[in-house]
């Protein structure tokens, strides 16, 4: 699946979840998928629990995320050693 196809599952709607990026006609955040996976589920296991998700959403989620970050700085958190 091409980068633009993948990207289309992923929409802002200021009337769901707040505008927050979520997949395509779910109520399930770009930001709450990433979470799932940073917790150690892996794709077939959020696949298992929502059912009508698939494989491309959670792609999707993974390359929305990639391309939001590529342009962006970060400063070390307050305290973090340097």
């Amino acid at each position: 699946m091409d980068r633009n196809s993948l990207l289309s599952r992923v929409v802002a709607d200021p009337k769901i979840m707040v505008g927050k990026p979520v997949i395509k006609g779910t109520r399930l955040t770009v930001q709450y998928v990433l979470g799932l996976m940073a917790q150690v589920s892996t794709i077939n296991g959020i696949l298992a629990e929502y059912e009508g998700l698939t494989r491309e959403d959670i792609l999707a989620c993974l390359l929305f995320a990639t391309e939001t970050l590529a342009n962006t700085t970060f400063a070390p958190l307050a305290g973090e050693a340097t």
